[in-house]
Order: structure tokens, then C-alpha cells, then sequence
């Protein structure tokens, strides 16, 4: 995909391979595409808007405030917000104010977090549980040995249920495995939401089941950090 063509004509091209992955896999389906907004400059956006894309995923709350708070507010009430970068305790109320759906819990403190700042607010955000599926030290996640515990415990001792699950494959891995074992799990806990493969790798992990797959730079562009 070459970085001359439009975002519309980009957004187009992802769609197209999407459909054509959830076909190879026998799907009748077509999983959510979650645009990456991330560091990316407010042109882009407004041209993903026009373009008719309606789910964006952003990592940082911070960031996320400004582009959906202020930036583009008139239209935050159509858009499907979600977290996928990690979230600290101090700020759940942010996050639960802001996001439709929060993709990163991963530990017991924050899910306190998010429920003592859902009843402050008044509404809660739908939330996945990260498992971190490489076992990776610098990355956050639920260990996949400690799901199960996990989850019985959000669900006896704060009554919480997780929609889903989501995973960030280790790099210079396949993803492949690490998408086949988080499918494994979603199915044994009656999970529907599994979200799952980036630019690099979304078709092999819609054909593994992935229900929404996290596209930044294919969609976007190259991010400029500067």
C-alpha cells in the first residue's frame, strides 16, 4: 500500500483485505476495524471521519482528551472510542468519562479503579482483559497461567464480567500462535470479543477469529514522533 494514496483510498483497501480474510476462513462475519489515532496529526483524522470510520483506538487518555474532548468533540457522540494502550489507577475516572471500551485491564487494582470511578461517573465502559499471551517482562497483561484465577476473582469479588479478550503478540514472533492460543481462551470462557492482529498481521488473525483488529499505520500512515 503505497503512502500516496488517500486515507479514504487506504481505509478502502483495508476493508477489502479484511473481507477477503474472514472469506479464506469460511467466516460470515467481518470483524470491527479499530482505527490507531495514535500520534497522528488531526488532518488525518478528519479525513478518516470523512471517510465514514467510526471506531478508534487510542493509547494514551491524555492524547485521547484532546483529540475527542476538544479537538473533534462535535463528534465524539458517534464515535466508538476505545483504550488499548495501559491504563494507571490514577486514571480510571479519565478513562471511564471518556472510552466506550477499555481493552487493557489486566490487574485487580485497576479494575477497582474503573468500578469505584463508574460509580462516581455513572457509567462504565465494556472491558477486555490483556493477556500478555509471550509471558513478556516489560509488557503488561494478565499471565495466560492466571486468567482463569483472574477472572473468577473480578467476577466474586467485584462482580465484573470482561466482554472479551485482546493481546499484543511478542516481537519477532509469529503472531500466529499467540492468536490461536488467545482464541483458545476466549472460547473456553464463553468470550465473543477477541481483539487481536495490528497493520502488520490483522488478516492472519482474522482468520484465526479475531472479532476486532487495531490498524494505525496502514490506515494512517507512517506516525511522525517528532
Amino acid at each position: 500500500m503505497t503512502e500516496n494514496m488517500s486515507i479514504a483510498k487506504k481505509r478502502d483497501s483495508i476493508l477489502e483485505r479484511m473481507h477477503a480474510a474472514a472469506k479464506r476462513a469460511g467466516r460470515n462475519d467481518v470483524p470491527n476495524l479499530i482505527a490507531v489515532s495514535k500520534v497522528q496529526p488531526d488532518e488525518r483524522i478528519k479525513e478518516m471521519l470523512v471517510a465514514g470510520q467510526r471506531i478508534f483506538g487510542e493509547n494514551r487518555v491524555q492524547e485521547a482528551q484532546t483529540r475527542w474532548g476538544e479537538t473533534f468533540a462535535t463528534q465524539r457522540g458517534d464515535i466508538d472510542l476505545h483504550l488499548i494502550g495501559p491504563l494507571q489507577t490514577n486514571k480510571a475516572e479519565d478513562a471511564v468519562r471518556l472510552f466506550d471500551v477499555i481493552e487493557t485491564v489486566d490487574r485487580e487494582k485497576l479494575a477497582k479503579a474503573l468500578l469505584k470511578a463508574a460509580d462516581k461517573v455513572g457509567r462504565m465502559p465494556e472491558v477486555l482483559i490483556q493477556v500478555n499471551t509471550g509471558e513478556e517482562v516489560q509488557k503488561s497483561g494478565v499471565l495466560p497461567q492466571d486468567l482463569d484465577v483472574f477472572l473468577a476473582r473480578l467476577k466474586s469479588e467485584y462482580d465484573l464480567t470482561p466482554k472479551g479478550l485482546m493481546c499484543i503478540p511478542p516481537q519477532g514472533e509469529a503472531a500466529s500462535a499467540h492468536f490461536w492460543f488467545l482464541k483458545n481462551m476466549a472460547d473456553k470462557h464463553g468470550f465473543e470479543t477477541i481483539s487481536m492482529g495490528m497493520s502488520e498481521d490483522f488478516e492472519t488473525a482474522i482468520e484465526l477469529g479475531a472479532t476486532h483488529v487495531r490498524v494505525g499505520s496502514a490506515l494512517f500512515g507512517a506516525r511522525n514522533y517528532a
